[in-house]
């Protein structure tokens, strides 16, 4: 039995090939036990001690074959907190406090500084205005003539399909199936509610499901790919831009002039220069983003409540609106239109990660389902307007140099408004 075996015997059953990396949880049957000796065999063979790698909350056995395999230990990225900020959203109602796990220096105090100018001039009103996971399977046919049958098909049957598709789930439930077409190519475009899950691989079982109820019912039909990269997953697009994948979701504001002159500037001052770097340096640039940082935010907030970090890519796309007012108030907005995010699943159940969704007072399912994920979105856009706001502003005030000099340069720390 290898669990008998002393751990000198059992790196050296590895250094021989008796016995793989990956094969240690099955074998000893304890995931810890098992990250402890790919650690020691790594360290043996790298000659680099691994001590800190090593230290961590994380139970392995809770997650190897969940969330991720051949184990080592865990990185660690700082935490720190912006707010509080208030939200006035249909599911976020209240004051929070935002965690944002980075290494940026100046980010959390950008953050910080914008939550409590929202704050100060009365809230950010969120709203989810659209929300539905999204995966696109492309179907080769012989011809136009048979693709155009398959889709006047699938829209005739899409009852029985929406059936098939959900039989199997308690939460995903079928919208609508978009087609897009290509010579003799199909792409059946499935989007679904998945309640507090973000749902992408909720919505690729259901859709494989689907998929296979089709083809048997219109054999002229060959399944190529389950994701056909018009979902879209993970990469950044016009489609997700326009059509939305995950939760779409608008947060505003408004700065009253007394809060602007505190800082040296009108709203047309503010407004110029998202006007200019925003929005017609990001046309210029032909950039999926709109904004100034929206990424920042949405990863350090990702990666602090177990979302998947890699969809940064597309839930970081957006624009952000800035609009003087009459009154010589700042009306501003961020549109994100493909935010992905969850309360359960992935790795939310980690350790760290759910006490901060616990701490918004989201984790889990909501009741009703859903409603979690939905105050998530809430929040979480409400964040990338404080961060916006702060710098749009900070560039107004030409503070950005000084900001990371002071914060993010070797480590020293301070004070700073910026």
């Amino acid at each position: 039995m290898v669990e008998e075996l002393s751990l000198e015997d059992i790196l050296t059953k590895i250094e021989r090939g008796e016995l793989k990396l990956h094969e240690l949880d099955k074998a000893l049957n304890d995931s810890n036990k098992a990250t402890e000796i790919r650690r020691a065999y790594i360290e043996k063979v790298t000659g680099v001690k691994l001590d800190n790698v090593g230290r961590t909350v994380i139970d392995f056995n809770a997650v190897v074959g969940r969330n991720i395999e051949n184990t080592i230990g865990a990185a660690q990225v700082p935490v720190g907190i912006a707010g509080p900020l208030r939200v006035i959203g249909d599911y976020a109602n209240g004051t929070y406090y935002i965690p944002l796990a980075t290494t940026e220096g100046a980010l959390v105090a950008s953050v910080n500084r914008g939550a409590k100018i929202i704050t100060e001039s009365g809230g950010a009103r969120s709203k989810v205005i659209n929300d539905g996971m999204t995966r696109a399977p492309v179907i080769t046919v012989p011809s136009i003539v048979d693709a155009v049958e398959l889709i006047n098909w699938v829209n005739e049957h899409f009852n029985e399909i929406k059936g098939v598709a959900e039989s199997k789930s308690r939460h995903a439930r079928l919208i609508n199936i978009q087609p897009f077409i290509v010579g003799n190519n199909v792409w059946l475009r499935f989007k679904f509610t998945t309640g507090d899950a973000m749902g992408m691989n909720m919505v690729t079982i259901a859709t494989d499901k689907a998929v296979k109820y089709i083809l048997s019912n219109f054999p002229r039909a060959r399944l190529v790919a389950l994701s056909g990269n018009m979902c879209v997953d993970k990469k950044a697009n016009a489609v997700n831009f326009l059509l939305g994948r995950g939760k779409t979701v608008v947060s505003e504001t408004v700065i009253p002039k007394s809060v602007l002159s505190e800082w040296g500037v009108t709203a047309e001052d503010v407004a110029e220069v998202n006007n200019r770097k925003n929005l017609l340096g990001s046309a210029l640039a032909h950039s999926y983003g709109f904004n100034a940082h929206f990424a920042n935010i949405i990863a350090a907030i990702f990666i602090a409540t177990g979302q998947d970090v890699a969809q940064v890519v597309e839930s970081s796309m957006g624009i952000t609106w800035m609009e003087p007012l009459d009154n010589g108030d700042l009306y501003v907005s961020i549109t994100l239109p493909s935010l992905e995010v969850g309360t359960v699943g992935g790795g939310t159940g980690l350790p760290t990660q759910r006490e901060f969704l616990q701490m918004l007072g989201v984790y889990g399912s909501g009741n009703p389902p859903g409603t979690n994920a939905l105050k998530f979105a809430e929040i979480v856009a409400a964040a990338v307007l404080a961060g916006e706001v702060n710098l749009v502003l900070a560039l107004t005030r030409d503070e950005l140099a000084r900001a990371h000099e002071m914060l993010g340069r070797a480590g020293k720390g301070g004070v700073s408004k910026v």
